[in-house]
């Protein structure tokens, strides 16, 4: 594709640039590792935080047991350092895997939520887990909510004095059309019964088209980034002036080709990171996301 492509809806231009490699935490080039679904944090220190599935190649979802724990001193141009892995599947709860996690930081908690799979596809386990370092972590009992099928990849954001939990699911626990749910909470513990934010047209159980969703706000607007896992390496893009509703009509035509992807802001650069299955870890590239007519 080409260096950086440009795409502008509603006044929201977006502009990719130039995809590099961020992290490969493969122990070596003969025993390759993959990093799917992650997150990216800056510590109090200054200092980055990469979270995410993490397994010996080829793909095994049902088997991925634990997330990678990385860190450097900066988000680009610096080494990073390869720490334990954290939040281990707990098979004495009947959970075989865990999923996706997101970390946000709040009244001085490191908060990471994460999907806990268990021989119920219908019934999967969002989970909170919280830190003080990023290092120790403690899961939180009970779980947060139940839902199917697949129910997984959490996205948390903040909308004034609520907050936002975004994940994908289907139309019903046993499957249906591929959906983006979003749950409001006062205290980041109580969560409301879900909302659909998006409905995908596309029917099923495993993967679709509302994987990974991830929102960021764009002045009065917002905008929902999702991953095609029909595609793989494919994220949309749909801009909504409601966070709780997002429609086909607003999508926005532009190559995003990450899988996975997570939005991440590093003081006033925007960028864009991807991962997944054969694809030798996180890259990352600049996106330019501007309001009004493009210069």
């Amino acid at each position: 594709m080409p260096a950086q492509d440009e795409s502008t809806l509603e006044g929201v231009t977006l502009r990719p640039g130039t995809k590099r490699r961020l992290l490969d935490a493969s122990p070596s080039a003969a025993e390759p590792w993959y990093i799917n679904d992650h997150t990216l944090i800056q510590d109090q220190g200054g200092r980055w935080h990469v979270f995410g599935i993490w397994h010996p190649e080829p793909a095994d979802p049902l088997g991925e047991d634990r997330f990678l724990h990385a860190s450097a001193d900066a988000l680009t141009g610096a080494p990073w350092t390869i720490h334990d892995p954290v939040l281990p599947a707990r098979p004495e709860i009947g959970e075989t895997h865990v999923w996706a996690p997101h970390v946000i930081r709040h009244d001085g908690l490191y908060r990471m939520f994460y999907a806990g799979g268990t021989a119920d596809h219908t019934a999967y386990r969002m989970t909170l887990a919280t830190s003080e370092d990023l290092f120790a972590w403690t899961v939180q009992e009970p779980v947060l909510f139940e839902d199917g099928f697949d129910a997984r990849d959490p996205m948390v954001i903040r909308d004034g004095t609520r907050w936002l939990l975004y994940y994908t699911r289907t139309s019903t626990p046993a499957g249906g059309f591929h959906q983006v749910a979003v749950r409001t909470s006062e205290d980041l513990l109580t969560w409301s019964p879900p909302q659909v934010a998006y409905e995908s047209a596309v029917a099923g159980t495993y993967g679709g088209p509302t994987e990974s969703p991830f929102v960021v706000r764009v002045g009065e607007g917002w905008l929902l980034f999702v991953c095609e896992s029909g595609e793989y390496d494919r994220t949309f893009a749909y801009f909504s002036t409601d966070p709780l509703c997002f429609v086909d009509a607003g999508r926005i035509d532009v190559d995003l080709d990450e899988h996975c992807a997570e939005i991440v802001q590093d003081g006033p650069r925007t960028w864009i990171t991807g991962g997944g299955w054969g694809r030798g870890g996180v890259t990352i590239r600049p996106l330019e996301i501007l309001e009004g007519d493009p210069a």
